[in-house]
């Protein structure tokens, strides 16, 4: 499904700029679009905390449904 794939997308880029703002304290979302209080940077992190809701109905799928 492709809300599936665009929602596990953007975990991935959350996951990664989270693993970047432990391990160097950079927040390449906020670097890239003009601060963290930026309405784009705000829009992402809202997106971002969207697909990481959408990937816990991941969890309670069962692998016939996908197959079918």
């Amino acid at each position: 499904m492709i809300m599936d794939r665009i929602a596990l997308v953007l975990a991935i880029v959350g996951g990664i700029n989270w693993g970047s703002v432990g391990l160097f304290r950079f927040d390449i979302v906020a670097w890239l679009c003009g601060g963290e209080t930026a309405v784009v940077s705000r829009v992402i992190y809202t997106l971002v905390g969207l697909a990481a809701l959408w990937c816990v109905s991941l969890l309670f799928r069962s692998r016939e449904e996908e197959a079918a």
